[in-house]
This record gives C-alpha cells, sequence and structure tokens, in this order.
C-alpha cells in the first residue's frame, strides 16, 4: 500500500502546481492592469470634448445666435454630461498582488484530502489487499489451509461488502466441508451482486448435496429461479441430471447432461458428465456411445486477422447441424481458443438430444463459434466460421477445413 499512496502523490505533484503557478504569474498581472489604468484616456477625451462644444456655445453666443440665459442653460448641461462621464468612469482601486493568497492552500489541502476520500470511498484498495494475500499464499506453497481460511476471514471482517472477498472464500469452505459456511459466502455473494444464476445454480447445488441429494422445496425454487433467467445454465442442468439419474430416470439424465456439457467452460466437470452419460446408457442396455456410429472430422483454426482479440481459455463450440434446419443440433463440442488449430472428431457421442444425431443424416452443416460470454447461444463480438455442407462417413477420413473468420455483430 505504501507504494500505491507513492504513486498517488507523485500523480498529485502536476495538480498542486497547477494551484501554485498563478501565484507565480500574480505580480506581472498587477503591474499590467496598472499600467492599463494609467494610459486609460478616456477621462481626458470626455473634457476635450466638453471643451471643444463649450467652445461653440461662448462662439454662437457672440455671434449673437443664442441669448445669456440660453448660454447658462446649455453650458450647465454639457458640465453634468461631463459628471456623470466622469463618475461612471471611476473604478475601485487594484487590490494587491498578494491579496487572496490564502486560498490557495486552502484549495491545496481541499484536493488532497478530497482525492484521498474518493480513492478511499470508490477505489479498490480492498482487492489490492486481497490481491497481495493470494499472491503472499501463492509464494508459500506450504501455508496451511486453516492459515488462509484465518486471513480471508479477516479480510472479510475488514470490508464485509466487498464481493471478491467472499468469491474467495466459497471454494474453500466448499472443498474443505464447511457447508453452512460455504452456505453463508454464497448468501453473502447473492447480497452484494444480485440474484444472478450462476450463484444460485452453485447455491442451489450446494444446499442438493448438503440435504442428501434431495430436491428439497427450497432447492428446486433456487433451481427454478436460476432457469427462469438461463435455461442453458449448466450447473442445474447438471444437477437435474443428477437427481434423474437417482430416480432411474437414465434418458432423462443423459439429456440434461448432453445440454449442461455444451455450455460448460470446466474440462473435468464436462468429462465427468460424459462418463455419467456413459453409465447412464450401460444401464439402458445401450453401448457408451464414446465411439458410436459415423462421424466428421473437422479441424478447426482462426484466420490470422482475427488472432489476439479474445482469451486463450475463451470457449470454442464446433456444432453439427442438418442442412434443414428441422433438427436440434446434431452434434456439439467444445475446445477453447488456445488449443486451436486441432483436429475434432464428431459423432452421435456429442449428441444432444437421443432424436438429432449426426448417423441420422447424410450430410450435416458445420458452425464454430468463439463465445466471449462462454454461453451456448451467440452473442455480439463472438467469432464464428461456418462450412458448407459436409459427408457424415468414417471417422478415419481427411478432416473438413473449418476456419473461424467472421465476427458476429
Amino acid at each position: 500500500m505504501i507504494a500505491l499512496w507513492i504513486a498517488f502523490a507523485l500523480l498529485l505533484v502536476p495538480a498542486l502546481w497547477l494551484l501554485v503557478l498563478p501565484l507565480r504569474r500574480a505580480g506581472a498581472v498587477a503591474r499590467a492592469l496598472a499600467d492599463d489604468e494609467a494610459s486609460d484616456r478616456t477621462e481626458r477625451q470626455n473634457v476635450a470634448v466638453y471643451r471643444r462644444r463649450l467652445a461653440s456655445l461662448e462662439a454662437a453666443r457672440d455671434r449673437g445666435e443664442i441669448d445669456a440665459a440660453r448660454f447658462d442653460e446649455d453650458r450647465l448641461e454639457l458640465e453634468r454630461s461631463l459628471l456623470d462621464d466622469t463618475a461612471t468612469s471611476t473604478r475601485s482601486p487594484l487590490k494587491p498582488a498578494r491579496a487572496g493568497r490564502w486560498l490557495v492552500p486552502l484549495a491545496m489541502v481541499v484536493l488532497v484530502v478530497a482525492s484521498a476520500s474518493w480513492y478511499r470511498w470508490e477505489g479498490a484498495e480492498g482487492d489490492l489487499a486481497l490481491y497481495r494475500l493470494q499472491q503472499q499464499v501463492m509464494a508459500d506453497p506450504e501455508a496451511s489451509l486453516p492459515r488462509l481460511l484465518q486471513r480471508l476471514e479477516a479480510e472479510a471482517a475488514r470490508q464485509p461488502d466487498n464481493p471478491n472477498v467472499w468469491r474467495s472464500l466459497f471454494p474453500l469452505y466448499r472443498d474443505s466441508g464447511r457447508v453452512d459456511r460455504a452456505d453463508h459466502a454464497l448468501t453473502r455473494l447473492l447480497d452484494l451482486e444480485g440474484r444472478r444464476p450462476w450463484l444460485l445454480a452453485e447455491l442451489a447445488q450446494l444446499r442438493y448435496f448438503a440435504a442428501g441429494r434431495e430436491l428439497t422445496p427450497n432447492v428446486q425454487a433456487l433451481v427454478d429461479e436460476a432457469l427462469a433467467a438461463d435455461p442453458a445454465q449448466p450447473t442445474v442442468l447438471g444437477l437435474l441430471g443428477i437427481e434423474a439419474f437417482e430416480n432411474a430416470d437414465y434418458e432423462t439424465a443423459i439429456e440434461r447432461w448432453r445440454r449442461a456439457i455444451a455450455g460448460m467452460n470446466d474440462a473435468e466437470s464436462a468429462e465427468a458428465l460424459r462418463q455419467g452419460i456413459r453409465t447412464a446408457q450401460r444401464r439402458l442396455g445401450q453401448t457408451p456411445e464414446a465411439a458410436e456410429g459415423p462421424g466428421i472430422r473437422v479441424r478447426v483454426s482462426l484466420a490470422p486477422e482475427l488472432a489476439d482479440r479474445l482469451a486463450p481459455d475463451t470457449a470454442v463450440f464446433v456444432v453439427a447441424r442438418d442442412t434443414a434446419g428441422e433438427l436440434p443440433p446434431l452434434a456439439v463440442a467444445r475446445t477453447t481458443l488456445g488449443a486451436l488449430p486441432t483436429t475434432l472428431t464428431l459423432d452421435d457421442g456429442d449428441a444432444m438430444a437421443p432424436m438429432a444425431r449426426l448417423s441420422q443424416v447424410e450430410e450435416a452443416r458445420l458452425v464454430a463459434r468463439v463465445s466471449a460470454s462462454g454461453r451456448a447461444d451467440p452473442r455480439p463480438g463472438d467469432l464464428v466460421g461456418r462450412r458448407a455442407p459436409a459427408a457424415v462417413g468414417e471417422n478415419g477420413g481427411d478432416p473438413v477445413e473449418l476456419i473461424i473468420d467472421t465476427i458476429v455483430e
């Protein structure tokens, strides 16, 4: 933190210098104004006009054009006009160059105090402290989990409204079996960040397993709320797949797990669900789908001009669809942007629904999409590549080239 405040002080120096700069020029400005007033000839010009008009009146009187009474009346009017002009031209005296200098140090103090107060109110001092704590833990791999939790809990007590603290605490509580504390951390996150679908899904999953894999009314309410906001929420779909599997509804479990895999970012979790799909297929007396049916080998690559637009861990979905567009996606595979170029095999093992498989068609349209949001549905800013219908056949043939070369508007 000391380095941060030193940096702030260095940034304030130019601002304070700008406040002091007018003082250095005050003397020169005062002298210029005094010289300007001294060189003002307006009053002399008014007197000269008065004298010319008076001379004209006297000449008119001498010629007999006006009498003495008229002369006296017009002269009085000229004198009043001169007095009026002289009165309006009178200016208040200039203040000394040092007048009001006390306002400058006051403004400097106000600027420093206001800047420091604003940062403490709106800045990321808490996140910086949390980041330093995480860096210290990474530098000390021998640090025990209780010690890490103790330090994070101290941060939570110091900055209870910082969602990043609770986001760091939740997985540690969950993985260490402290369900009540994990529930509290998620509830606090919901209070701070709003009822986001992924938070609702995590809380539903936590309470589902805490209840002994029972879909209680409380868990069902969280599931319904999450799906209402995001029908493709993968954590909720995975949970519902487990519930269906527990009730021996293996077909429903397979369908829900496939949908969950399509929107999942965690490769390990996706592989666990694929293993669950194979187990459910065995329970149904089916052959596991790992290498079932004909498919299409696809080599997916990214156009050079789109390189570095998104992070390497951004999700990439490769989808096969029927040419008529009447069926759900026939196959969906997922990889990451950093893995490109890569060769994938799409087959019935990547189907999302039993009624829509690659083995049902002779040709399929191919689409590859880099999802900046991590979701399966297209969003502006995603990158996409399309391929004309390719033949579905033996998986050992040459791969079909699929280049991602377009930005979704």
